[in-house]
This record gives C-alpha cells, structure tokens and sequence, in this order.
C-alpha cells in the first residue's frame, strides 16, 4: 500500500456542504477561504446546495485531485463525509475532513478538530494516515451499518431536527422517544467466522469507528483497528428496557448488559428470514450507513474494503 504525497503544495478540492448541521455556513466556508488564503494553498470550493448535487460534486472533485495530485477535502456531516469519501477510496487520494455535522464521529476519532478554523489550519501540516472501512454489499461506512431500530431512530431524528433544529439536545430527546416506542422485531440468519445462528432482534449494529465503540464500552473498539468489524445484537426486550440499554451506552458499560450481544469478525452474512425463504417482491430491508438510509435486498455481506482512506490527520 503505497501512501501518496501530502505537502503544503498539494491543492485541496473541497467539497462544502451548505445544509449540513448548524451554524453559519456562508461564515464558515469564509473562515476557511482565509485560512487557507493566507498560508497560500492553492484550492477550490465544490458547494452542495442540494442533497441530489452530493455524488456528482464528490466525483467531480475525486478526479480533479487525481489529475492535480491534489487531496479531496469535506466540509460536512458524517452522512457526507461518506458519500464524498467513497468516490475518493479508488482513487487512492489524500482524505480531509472539516467536521460540520452532530455527532462528527469521522472526525473525532481521529483527534480532527471540530471547530472550522483550528480543523482548517490541521489541514496545512497534516499527515496521512491510512484507515480501514467498512463494506456493506457495495456501500460503504466509516462509522457504522446497521438495520432495525437504528436506522428507524436516525429517521425519526431527521424529522424532529427539521422540526425543532439541528441540535444534540433535539438528537437525544428524539432517541429517547424512538426507543420507548420502538417494537420491530427483525429475524435474522447470520454467518460470521464459521459460525451460523439463527436470531431475532430488534437490531443489529455493526461499527467501524473504535472511538464510538469504545464510548458505549463495547471491548471490540481494539479490534476494529485490526482488520475486523464489531457487531452488537440486542435480545428482544420492552421500550423501558431498551431505554436503560441507552443510558448503559451513554455511560460505557453496555458491553456489560445482559441482554446485549457483540462480537468481532472480519466478514459477516445476513439474511432475512422472509427474504431466506425466497419470498417475493421483496422490498428488502432498510440499512443506514454512516446516518444514510436506503433499501437493500439479502444477503448483506459485511466486511473490510481491501482499500485503506488515506486520511489527512493532525501532524505529530
């Protein structure tokens, strides 16, 4: 794996996203322009006014740094910190990441700043460092995948932000009320590591972010950074239960509870029991990624991208 050259020449390719997360983005683009302006780096703004302009403009700056030698920079939240990350992985590229979102996992994970300017100026003595991702079928995650309560929570989060605005306050009430009324049921055929099981589950989350895991007390955090995923898979229980299962997460002893199982593996298959038996019409089952959301059709395969991100980190 070869790592590519970073240097205070190197142009940056940034793709900015106008709607991600709060505060003033018109300021804070121009904070970056100045920063950048001043130390004399040559670089280039690719704006996303709408959701739909996200995969052309993240394309369109992959190959501008792949003709310039340059490094493909975003300014967003974990959602399209994603998109843009997946048309930069093939190229091989030098990765930034100028947090703007909620949570900003992505980047705190790797000690980026989360405040514009000082993640800005770590860009200009930065290093690379090469990261492992995730792969669900084709799509894939810095953060986490997973299916059942988690992506029905991330929706109902998106609703209440649009409502109430983009505020971790309005994320953790949104959770709270998701978690007390959830009652989907998902039955599961997993493979994973010669094992085979057969489960049933109100979700089940796989990470790729040592720092999230960690955080929630999830022993698998060290393994992620190893060539493996962590997967958690919650026995059925009721809302207040799952509620004390959040509060368990928020104070890092979930690995601890007894209705919680996680796991570490390096390839995982999953099956829906309605898709197992070949039902038809299926429509498939809904899987977020890295706060994403779509429909995909079983068997999902996770795994490790055989690919590294070379993330631009803070220097030394």
């Amino acid at each position: 794996m070869s790592v590519p050259d970073f240097t205070s020449a190197t142009p940056l390719f940034i793709v900015f996203n106008a709607a991600s997360g709060s505060g003033d983005k018109r300021r804070n683009q121009a904070d970056m322009a100045k920063v950048l302006g001043d130390a004399g780096r040559p670089h280039e703004f690719l704006l996303i006014q709408r959701p739909d302009q996200i995969d052309a403009l993240a394309k369109q700056a992959a190959d501008a740094a792949v003709e310039r030698n340059g490094a493909v920079i975003v300014a967003g939240g974990d959602g399209t910190i994603n998109a843009v990350a997946a048309a930069t992985l093939p190229t091989g590229r030098p990765f930034g990441i100028v947090p703007q979102g909620t949570f900003n996992y992505s980047g705190r994970a790797h000690e980026i700043p989360l405040e514009t300017i000082p993640a800005t100026q770590a860009l200009l003595t930065g290093r690379i460092k090469p990261i492992q991702v995730g792969k669900v079928n084709e799509r894939i995650f810095l953060v986490n995948a997973s299916l059942g309560l988690y992506p029905q929570l991330l929706q109902d989060r998106e609703a209440y932000k649009q409502q109430y605005g983009r505020k971790r306050i309005v994320a953790v009430w949104a959770g709270i009320r998701t978690m007390l009324r959830y009652r989907g049921q998902l039955a599961l055929e997993i493979a994973h590591d010669r094992q085979h099981e057969r489960v049933r589950t109100p979700t089940l989350f796989v990470g790729n972010n040592p720092l999230q895991l960690e955080q929630v007390g999830l022993p698998e955090a060290q393994a992620v950074q190893h060539r493996q995923l962590g997967a958690l898979i919650l026995k059925p229980v009721s809302g207040w239960s799952m509620l004390w299962l959040g509060v368990c997460g928020a104070l890092g002893k979930l690995g601890e509870a007894d209705n919680v199982r996680d796991f570490a593996f390096s390839r995982m298959t999953v099956r829906t029991a309605r898709e197992s038996r070949g039902a038809r019409n299926s429509k498939g089952v809904k899987v977020a990624t890295d706060g994403e959301i779509l429909q995909m059709r079983s068997p999902l395969q996770f795994s490790v991208a055989p690919q590294s991100l070379m993330l631009i980190v803070p220097g030394a």
